[in-house]
């Protein structure tokens, strides 16, 4: 089960190159269902996404390249090309009222800077182990307005948008 919100940034870190970062390709075979394929850094996957928005199931499988070339020939609508720094908060705040975990909670916001055409898009997202936590989740002043809810901003659709 895949748990996450999505963000707008208000501001990038400024250290943001002292942060772990990915370089990810992703294409979609398939929008509905989703059945995306994705190469990050040098690790290839196949991805089955189910319905939903916050919360939906989601199954990954290894590729090899070959395997992830032989599908990107394949894929519907764009590609997507970015780079995704990891950035640990350090002391994640919730709403209160929420019963934290008695063990320390550890989550990590991915942004993603987007390469052409959806550059200069970015997006953050930060996954959760339930759907209470991500509920009561209160995002650092840095991310900006939550986007989870609007289906415009998540990769599956971006894959299908029209450029002039």
């Amino acid at each position: 089960m895949e748990i996450e919100r999505k963000f707008k940034i208000v501001n990038l870190p400024s250290d943001l190159s002292s942060y772990s970062c990915l370089f990810i390709q992703q294409a979609y075979l398939c929008t509905n269902p989703v059945i995306r394929i994705r190469r990050q850094n040098d690790e290839y996957y196949l991805t089955y996404k189910g319905k939903g928005l916050m919360a939906r199931e989601e199954y990954n499988l290894p590729l090899n390249g070959d395997a992830y070339d032989h599908l990107l020939s394949k894929a519907d609508g764009n590609i997507i090309s970015k780079k995704r720094y990891l950035i640990p908060i350090p002391e994640p705040a919730f709403a209160r009222g929420y019963k934290a975990p008695s063990e320390p909670v550890r989550l990590t916001v991915e942004l993603d800077l987007f390469e052409p055409p959806f550059a200069p898009l970015v997006i953050a997202e930060v996954e959760f182990p339930d759907e209470k936590m991500a509920n009561a989740f209160l995002p650092p002043p840095w991310l900006g307005e939550d986007v989870t809810s609007d289906p415009a901003y998540h990769n599956s659709n971006l894959s299908q948008k029209k450029f002039s």
